[in-house]
């Protein structure tokens, strides 16, 4: 049994895995395009990017509570039901674009808490109301992505996704490096492409619901439903909580750039290739764990607590297993993998100092993604939500600012890399037992 469940995940998480790599490809190809124009570009993508991100994956968490109810319904047969799920999806998606376009336009705010050179600062506006046209798409595209894998069907996932990385590393190159406007653009030139893609991929979503398998099954555009505030209600309070915990994680790391714009452009284009570095490595667990959250959700609609046991202990077995093996690939293979990034010695020495701790936490965080996306298949998310909150902003953001600025002999970024270790290691020390109860309580429960 335990074989069984590993293969399958392994066979639903694959596709997640290249769509998800791929999402992350965008901005490896923003980082090793504008790597070769200039560091101004470089810093400046970095601390946009890392904004943009952080907005994108707060709002998306929450749109990703979807995902358990659309698995729990079909687990429990009551397909009849899954249309409708989506369709509330969509509006909660086009409502929450609204402040997160107002933000993206008007971040002044957060830019005003950094010391930032002027023309850093510059590039980074540009960057983000740009991409603030992109919003919208990209919502409504995870929406439709949280309900694919759901149901277990992941591969057209990894084709728009490849599509979309192979188009923007062309678009990309041409706009921000080439100059095929007239003149090298930068940063703009990247955004310019990202807005394209999120659109792309978003009427590709559209067209497979209309006309792909899903379509003939679930007619998700049929019998259109207006907003329902009782279906609101379950996705806000099972995806409050989420979103907040995608915020929470992402920004622990994204705000790094912020935090150290002070140390110079060349510190935060180092820190920048190593977050991307961090973020490729981190899709492994993620696909595992998304797809141990379809199929535990699909158990527990269906009340199959012994197919519930088995499948979180074959994601945690897989995810700890590989993510060891990914990071001492990392570790072995750092010298090139910066080198590809960048031709400036000053950038590339500070990525290479920083590289070892991201090869070190990664059997800790495939831990704690693991049990946190299994207590999200159990609508367990505010508990997680308040732990994640602890450990990352706590113990990483805050630990991390004292390491780098204040201890007695202050680390520099590499104290915010040190302190993100120390947070992953409590959060799946916490979490891991915290599954282990509620799934108890559901297996003692009449």
């Amino acid at each position: 049994m335990l074989l069984t469940a590993m293969r399958g995940l392994i066979a639903h998480a694959f596709p997640i895995l290249i769509a998800q790599l791929a999402s992350i490809g965008m901005m490896v190809v923003d980082t090793a395009v504008l790597g070769h124009v200039s560091p101004v570009d470089l810093a400046a993508v970095a601390i946009g990017g890392g904004i943009h991100v952080s907005v994108v994956f707060g709002l998306v968490g929450i749109l990703q509570a979807v995902a358990p109810v659309v698995a729990q319904l079909h687990g429990a047969r009551r397909d009849a039901e899954v249309a409708g799920v989506l369709q509330q999806g969509f509006w909660l998606a086009l409502l929450l674009s609204v402040p997160g376009v107002l933000f993206l336009m008007h971040p002044d705010w957060l830019l005003g808490t950094a010391n930032m050179d002027a023309a850093v600062e510059m590039k980074v506006r540009q960057y983000l109301a740009l991409l603030a046209w992109s919003l919208p798409a990209a919502l409504c595209y995870r929406t439709f992505y949280a309900f694919c894998n759901a149901l277990g069907k992941s591969g057209v996932l990894m084709s728009i996704g490849l599509f979309g990385l192979a188009l923007h590393a062309v678009l990309a190159w041409g706009l921000a490096q080439q100059g095929w406007l007239g003149e090298p653009l930068g940063v703009v030139g990247c955004a310019l492409s990202n807005i394209l893609i999120a659109w792309m991929a978003c009427g590709g979503g559209a067209a497979y619901l209309a006309f792909g398998p899903l379509g003939g099954r679930y007619r998700p555009f049929a019998n259109w439903q207006a907003p329902r505030w009782p279906m609101w209600r379950e996705l806000l309070r099972l995806g409050l909580p989420m979103g907040f915990s995608n915020l929470v994680e992402i920004t622990s790391f994204t705000l790094i750039s912020l935090f150290v714009a002070s140390l110079g452009a060349t510190v935060v284009a180092g820190h920048r290739i190593v977050a991307n570095l961090s973020a490729l490595t981190y899709m492994l667990p993620l696909s595992l764990a998304i797809a141990t959250m379809a199929a535990l959700g699909q158990s527990v609609g269906a009340r199959d607590w012994s197919r519930a046991r088995i499948t979180i202990r074959a994601g945690l077995l897989l995810a700890s297993a590989l993510s060891t093996v990914a990071g001492l690939l990392l570790w072995l293979a750092t010298e090139p993998l910066v080198a590809a990034y960048t031709d400036d010695p000053a950038v590339r020495a500070v990525a290479v100092g920083l590289v070892i701790y991201v090869a070190i936490y990664q059997f800790f965080d495939a831990l704690q993604t693991i049990a946190s996306h299994a207590l999200r298949a159990c609508r367990v998310t505010f508990l997680p939500m308040l732990i994640q909150t602890f450990c990352f902003w706590g113990i990483g953001l805050l630990g991390g600012a004292w390491l780098c600025f204040r201890a007695a002999s202050p680390l520099g970024v590499a104290g915010f890399w040190l302190a993100a270790l120390g947070g992953l290691v409590v959060a799946a020390g916490l979490l891991l037992p915290l599954l282990n109860k509620v799934v108890r309580s559901f297996e003692s429960a009449p």
